[in-house]
């Protein structure tokens, strides 16, 4: 199910150019050598997978808390149905539900940090950009997480998340390197196969979390294992026949 990361950031790397390409088109460094131009924009976009795999090392950490609470299958589930939550729920009121939770001020502190580091002309504030660039709202970002919490344990989300990073990293760097890619009208249409893609992400994860017994797809989950707490096993007596 890694691979699921890679393709679905692949694929919603045009809805990053959409809500992203202005930072990306307007990164410093314009008139330094083409050496230098180039490194800076690579590490903006590695920048952004560092966040994208820390935030999915998070994800792993609660799924992996529930997951040994014996919620394996559960967890798939749930995760398909909240990411086709996620694509059900306008983003203005995702941004409005952040807002209620006091999580606008520290999306306006982030931007000033942003801003900052925006201002800079080093390779490394423009690694610090990409790594604060990452924290930004995204609804597909939402979704990439939702999908990261039944990945295989904390590395296993951290590696889904990075796969998702590096999956959005060609177009966004050839967007940064050479400017307007890809025509606003076909960006738009692009970004309209994004909600496409993510319920098929859900509904794969929802039948895995079946466990239908179809290899691959949706194979039989064991069984949690027993807790410290759990009832010992009954003894039986064993006679000895040779004793009396």
């Amino acid at each position: 199910m890694l691979w699921a990361g890679f393709v679905f950031g692949l694929l919603g790397s045009f809805h990053c150019v959409g809500m992203c390409g202005a930072i990306a088109l307007a990164l410093p460094g314009a008139g330094q050598p083409r050496s230098r131009y180039v490194t800076g924009r690579v590490l903006y976009n590695l920048g952004r997978v560092t966040t994208y795999a820390t935030l999915g090392a998070l994800a792993g950490l609660l799924g992996q808390s529930l997951r040994m609470a014996g919620w394996q299958q559960s967890l798939s589930i749930a995760s398909g149905l909240l990411i086709l939550l996620l694509v059900a729920v306008p983003e203005r009121y995702t941004g409005r539900a952040a807002a209620a939770v006091g999580l606008d001020r520290v999306l306006a502190r982030l931007k000033q940090t942003l801003a900052y580091f925006f201002q800079q002309h080093s390779v490394g504030a423009l690694y610090m950009t990409g790594v604060l660039n990452g924290l930004l709202p995204c609804g597909l970002v939402y979704l990439a997480l939702a999908g990261a919490l039944s990945a295989p344990g904390v590395g296993g989300a951290a590696v889904y998340m990075g796969l998702f990073g590096l999956g959005t990293l060609p177009l966004m760097l050839a967007l940064s390197l050479t400017g307007q890619l890809v025509p606003l009208p076909w960006r738009l249409r692009l970004r309209q196969a994004v909600p496409v893609v993510a319920t098929a992400m859900a509904v794969l994860f929802i039948v895995r979390g079946l466990g239908l017994g179809i290899p691959y797809l949706s194979p039989q989950l064991p069984a949690p294992a027993a807790g410290p707490n759990a009832a010992p096993a009954p003894m039986t007596m064993c006679h000895d026949s040779a004793a009396h």
